[in-house]
């Protein structure tokens, strides 16, 4: 590693549990993220700043004035802009190390497979349980490490265990709400989306103890932060069978 990636990294670097050895881990990862929006935004900062050495972020959306509550990579002057446009342009300037590859396309059952081949681990930030549903069985199919987060009103999680084990599909067919109808604490996003970047480079170094059988629920009302322990259903109709 040349001296001018030990200054910008140093920080990382010095830490025992990184060193030199989980930076180049870092600088050689790939990967993905699932949604440029609230979860998506503090996840894209960090991961970019920490030296990740390829990001690919899915989302099909543009920026609204609505978004600048909470969505910290856009300014006023991105609004009507493609999410991924903007958030490519704002990475390239805090790190042109990181290579950022945009994909401004709705995930399916038609493109999911081929982005998600090209990547060592999947965040997943977006906002519908479908989406969600549909990410949590393509990394369980294809053996995909998954981080994902979820936030609502005052409230969020965070995890990598199997999210059909933690929230059936056949309780959560009919219930679909957003930020738009519930409102969200903007700062709220700032929190999970840190944690996921966080357990992220966690994984990538080896560093520590995962999110693998544990999920947190973060009360930002009370400040109560709680960790839970997880347990694969063995009527899963996904990881049981994988």
């Amino acid at each position: 590693m040349d001296s001018i990636n030990f200054e910008r990294y140093s920080r990382n670097i010095t830490l025992p549990e990184i060193g030199g050895i989980g930076q180049k881990r870092l600088s050689r990862s790939r990967v993905l993220i699932i949604g440029a929006g609230g979860l998506g935004a503090p996840t894209l900062f960090y991961l970019t700043a920490s030296g990740v050495g390829e990001i690919g972020i899915v989302d099909f959306d543009t920026v609204s004035l609505s978004n600048l509550q909470r969505q910290v990579l856009y300014r006023v002057e991105d609004i009507g802009k493609l999410k991924v446009d903007s958030a490519q342009s704002r990475l390239n300037d805090l790190n042109p190390d990181t290579k950022v590859i945009t994909y401004p396309v709705k995930l399916s059952e038609k493109n999911a497979q081929k982005i998600f081949k090209n990547y060592d681990l999947v965040l997943d930030g977006s906002d519908n349980y479908a989406t969600r549903y549909l990410v949590n069985r393509y990394c369980v199919n294809m053996c995909k490490p998954l981080l994902f987060g979820a936030i609502n009103q005052w409230d969020c999680e965070n995890s990598s265990a199997c999210y059909e084990c933690i929230f059936p599909e056949v309780n959560n067919l009919d219930i679909e709400t957003n930020c738009s109808d519930t409102g969200v604490l903007g700062p709220l996003v700032g929190i999970i989306g840190a944690l996921m970047a966080a357990e992220a480079i966690k994984l990538i170094t080896n560093a520590g103890s995962s999110l693998a059988k544990e999920i947190i629920l973060y009360d930002s009302l009370s400040g109560e932060m709680r960790r839970y322990k997880t347990h694969r259903r063995a009527d899963c109709k996904i990881c049981s069978t994988s």
